[in-house]
């Protein structure tokens, strides 16, 4: 028998043999906690284990030998497949890791033999492997940890209508751990894509000792009320916090966990200061409106369409997010008329965020951050550099700086939003450390330590760990921003001609004696890309702006080639004297590292409409000539530019795909007129515009 063990975040579900074809299993029975008799793993069991623990079972079986016999010396190793080849590259002892793909499915294999397979996503780990080989991957952690460990079965107590204040009911399935009698700290999730889809992923909280509460959020699937994202999250959370501590079931305590909207929701209900909350796993969490989306910078987000359109019905439809005719959906005017021209119907949602310009009392209910009590809840923070939530992180990262260590963790890769999965990016390679495959092993650390008081060392770890691009490795610090680096001043300067990369514009560690600048025409009809691929809903991936950076009307400010390496690690603020003949346009910077051949990388991005400069909350338009600074915050990044390598912001006034394009009129985002704004940047002697930054010593 070729005996292989299927483990999810260390749990045990399901035994294979792969000396059958097709492969015979041995599945978990979630309810017992017991493995069921032998059976053939028919094709919609595998479809579902492909789902679950991202590996095809299947196909692997089918071409075991190819990778035996392939996946074999040091270097780069390309396995013919009859879908494509795959590309791996190998790594210490014997793995060879997968690359160009999604949850790629790393492979160990030694002297012929496939010993395990090992895929990382964004919130757990998959390891298949060979009896007796356990201890050759992850799984030898989890076992030193808890080596008997008690795996409960997982009782559904079945749906809920759980009142809020206002009467509305939210629709809420409970599990709890069968045979189980004393009572539980819960772990909630709330979610606005259906909370029977994916359910598995949360069951093994319940196999080790946790009741878990999945909740439609209002107005979602099978919860009444009315859709508005964000709306209601901070006063809904709360009211189910409250609703779970008075369950029989219930010890009090309560952590929450998830993604995205799913770490919204958890900064929403910290933000009501609820005392039953003792526990947040925050993983690229949405932040406020105009500071994350849809209302970045107070533009308005074109790259969260995808996302909008997924949740524009009651059910979650990721469907509506692939589509061939993105470029003619961005171009429909007037905006509340292109839901309708796209879908076929009226988007509710879209048409209250569109009613509301200035940052107001409906943006206010959503703000988490402004709202918040400042109530320390401990919470594990991950994110990613590359993460279109990234400035939510940010947000998250500025609650929690003062709180105690212990009470604050914090994690950031080299990631996408789909967070721990890729180790290559839109033509961006990382090195063989990026993923991790530790988070989900902290994340129990986590709950154990702060939902059920267990000494486990968690809270003496590094408060920091983050990934430096380029250097390709982890380093860890005691809070964020990291308190060791030198903030410093980049300047801006030119001799009035930094138009495309190819211009005079230049990047100096000294402010500038001579006043200079450098205009361009910003023409909303032809506007500079910000390149994704809207269908994929990742909007801050890094990507080569090599050739974009040679259009007209984008100023490129560059340093000499380096004499050594320099590592910037941080959020950048990028601090501009402008002008304009337009009443308002938008600015977007972006800092790349340019290599030896010219090719520049996109690493971070800000975005400001110039009326916005003196805050959200009112339109303060310009003056035509007038200079007025301008103050723009961008993502994250921990990046060595290389010896030799050169640091470079550039300046535009349009990303199309990122924003809809400012038409240059009081209107803004939203106007079928559009007029063409002739833009200044003003630097040296008394606009010194520039950047700043954070840099390692």
């Amino acid at each position: 028998m070729k005996l292989y063990h299927l483990y999810v975040s260390g749990i045990l579900y399901a035994e294979l043999d792969f000396d059958t074809q097709p492969i015979s299993i041995q599945k978990l029975d979630i309810a017992s906690g017991k493995l069921l008799p032998w059976e053939t793993l028919s094709e919609e069991a595998n479809a579902f284990y492909k789902s679950f623990t991202k590996i095809d079972l299947l196909k692997l079986s089918h071409q075991l030998h190819s990778y035996e016999q392939k996946l074999a010396g040091n270097g780069e190793v390309i396995v013919d497949m009859p879908e494509g080849a795959e590309r791996y590259t190998s790594s210490k002892d014997s793995w060879y890791l997968q690359r160009d793909v999604k949850f790629p499915n790393n492979k160990l294999v030694e002297n012929g033999k496939l010993l395990a397979v090992c895929c990382p996503a964004r919130e757990m780990v998959t390891v298949l492997v060979r009896d007796g080989e356990e201890d050759r991957t992850v799984l030898k952690m989890w076992r030193n940890t808890w080596p008997d460990e008690k795996i409960y079965g997982v009782n559904h107590l079945g749906s809920f209508l759980v009142p809020m204040r206002d009467g509305i009911h939210l629709s809420t399935d409970v599990y709890v751990p069968a045979g189980l009698d004393e009572k539980v700290p819960a772990v909630l999730i709330r979610t606005p894509y259906g909370k029977e889809d994916g359910c598995e992923v949360y069951y093994r909280y319940v196999q080790r000792g946790y009741a878990v509460v999945v909740q439609d959020v209002r107005g979602r699937n099978l919860s009444e009320g009315e859709w508005i994202p964000n709306h209601s999250e901070v006063e809904d959370g709360d009211d189910t916090l409250n609703w779970i501590a008075e369950q029989s079931w219930s010890s009090g305590s309560v952590g929450m966990v998830g993604g995205s909207y799913l770490g919204y929701v958890q900064w929403a209900a910290a933000a009501s200061g609820n005392p039953h909350l003792k526990a947040l796993i925050s993983v690229v969490c949405a932040g406020s409106a105009f500071v994350d989306l849809p209302r970045r910078g107070g533009c308005f987000t074109s790259g969260m369409l995808a996302w909008g359109f997924a949740v524009s019905q009651k059910k979650f439809h990721p469907e509506l997010m692939e589509r061939d005719d993105w470029e003619e959906v961005l171009n429909i005017r007037p905006l509340d008329q292109l839901a309708e021209k796209a879908l076929g119907y009226h988007v509710p949602f879209l048409d209250k965020w569109l009613e509301n310009l200035d940052y107001d009392e409906f943006w206010h209910r959503s703000n988490w951050k402004e709202r918040s009590v400042h109530a320390q809840i401990p919470a594990l923070i991950q994110s990613g550099w590359f993460d279109d939530n990234g400035m939510g992180t940010t947000e998250a990262l500025e609650l929690v700086h003062d709180f105690p260590e212990g009470m604050r963790k914090v994690i950031l890769g080299p990631w996408q939003h789909s967070g721990n999965s890729k180790y290559d990016m839109h033509g961006v390679s990382f090195g063989d450390e990026a993923l991790r495959f530790d988070l989900d092993f902290i994340y129990f650390q986590w709950f154990e330590h702060h939902l059920k008081g267990i000494d486990n060392g968690i809270d003496k770890t590094a408060p920091v760990e983050y990934y430096t691009v380029g250097q390709e490795i982890w380093k860890t610090a005691s809070n964020w921003p990291i308190p060791e680096t030198q903030e410093t001043e980049i300047y801006l300067d030119s001799c009035g001609h930094a138009n495309t990369s190819s211009g005079d514009g230049v990047l100096s560690f000294k402010l500038p004696e001579k006043e200079s600048q450098d205009s361009y025409d910003y023409d909303p009809q032809n506007p500079s890309t910000h390149i994704i691929d809207m269908s994929e809903n990742e909007i801050e991936v890094p990507e080569d702006y090599t050739e974009e950076e040679k259009r007209q009307d984008m100023l490129c400010y560059s340093t000499d080639p380096l004499e050594k390496d320099v590592v910037i690690t941080g959020d950048i603020t990028v601090s501009l004297y402008i002008a304009s003949d337009a009443p308002d346009t938008d600015f977007m910077v972006r800092l790349t590292d340019v290599d030896e051949n010219g090719r520049s990388i996109k690493l971070a991005d800000g975005i400001l409409s110039a009326k916005y400069r003196n805050g959200f909350d009112h339109a303060d338009f310009l003056n035509p000539g007038e200079v007025v600074p301008l103050t723009i915050l961008t993502t994250k990044i921990s990046n060595c530019f290389k010896k030799g390598h050169r640091i470079r912001v550039t300046i535009t006034s349009s990303a199309k795909n990122f924003v809809f394009p400012n038409s240059n009129t009081k209107d803004g985002f939203n106007s079928q007129t559009t007029v063409v704004a002739h833009n200044t940047i003003f630097h040296g002697g008394q606009y010194p515009s520039k950047i700043t930054v954070r840099m390692e010593q």
